[in-house]
């Protein structure tokens, strides 16, 4: 509760779960409220405000409130599918990437020597690997059944390294404490140390490589889809952004096929970092102190 109390203080961390969460509550509750398709109801780029074709709601009418795309599918429908397909991604890309650093990271830090070395050179070998370049010869390879499911398992699996390399660094700082040489002597091995000993001290961290991990895999999936290399079987805010670049909707005027996509995603990403950034100020006694 007093961590609570310190972060309800900041208004970074407010503001950044205030964003945050009302973009996931649109996302997840938003198909409960709206009559959501993804079928042609208007004219190509009908701007925002027009009216739907005859019955293309029957149960429900409005107007489209952020206009169509150039099939004429309504936008608001586009953007929560899109929103939904991007958050997966980002979780489960966050969550592999968070999980595998971690794991390497923290058996590295604390085992030393050769152990050590061994994993800090695979580890080396994959963060000088340019992993959006990767990632484009990866999914330009595939040249069918390309998913969200497939595009968050290659982001995990490039986006660990960072996390490992940090991970290591505060595991070998721990591994030197008093209450881990009293863990030795008491017979426990290195599973049950890492466990309870080196695990929870590391878990504010962990949490906080975590919500970073989330914001760069939405980031990636975006650029990847942006330049059409997405998934094929669904929308995503980055696809949404490359069709209406094929299309030439921003040369063309149709800015509501670009803009509110791009604020989406700069919203999301903009909400994880100032959380990250208030706890960590909270977190880190040095960082309140300063």
């Amino acid at each position: 509760m007093k961590l609570l109390r310190n972060l309800l203080k900041s208004p970074m961390f407010v503001i950044g779960t205030g964003l945050f969460f009302g973009t996931l509550l649109f996302a997840l509750f938003a198909p409960l409220i709206l009559n959501i398709t993804m079928d042609r109801v208007a004219e190509a780029y009908a701007a925002p405000g027009s009216d739907l074709l005859p019955d293309a709601f029957p149960k429900l009418h409005r107007g489209l409130w952020l206009g169509a795309d150039n099939l004429g599918r309504d936008y608001v429908s586009l953007l929560i599918r899109g929103l939904r397909s991007s958050l997966y991604v980002g979780f489960m890309a966050g969550t592999i990437a968070t999980v595998l650093g971690t794991l390497i990271g923290i058996y590295s830090g604390f085992k030393g020597g050769l152990v050590d070395d061994i994993l800090s050179a695979i580890t080396n070998v994959f963060i000088v690997l340019p992993m959006f370049v990767v990632l484009i010869l990866i999914s330009a390879s595939l040249t069918e059944g390309r998913s969200l499911t497939l595009l968050a398992l290659m982001i995990g699996g490039m986006s660990w390294t960072w996390s490992a390399r940090s991970v290591r660094a505060q595991s070998s700082a721990l591994k030197t404490r008093d209450h881990i040489a009293l863990a030795r002597i008491n017979g426990d091995g290195t599973f049950a140390i890492l466990v309870k000993h080196i695990l929870p001290y590391l878990a504010s961290f962990v949490f906080l490589v975590f919500i970073l991990q989330i914001a760069s895999g939405i980031l990636a999936e975006a650029a990847i889809s942006m330049i059409g290399l997405g998934p094929l079987d669904t929308q995503s805010l980055g696809i949404i952004l490359n069709d209406a670049k094929a299309n030439g909707a921003l040369s063309d005027g149709y800015w509501w096929g670009i803009f509110p996509s791009t604020i989406l995603i700069t919203t999301i990403a903009f909400s994880l970092y100032l959380i990250n950034t208030s706890m960590e100020g909270v977190f880190n006694p040095r960082l309140r102190r300063e």
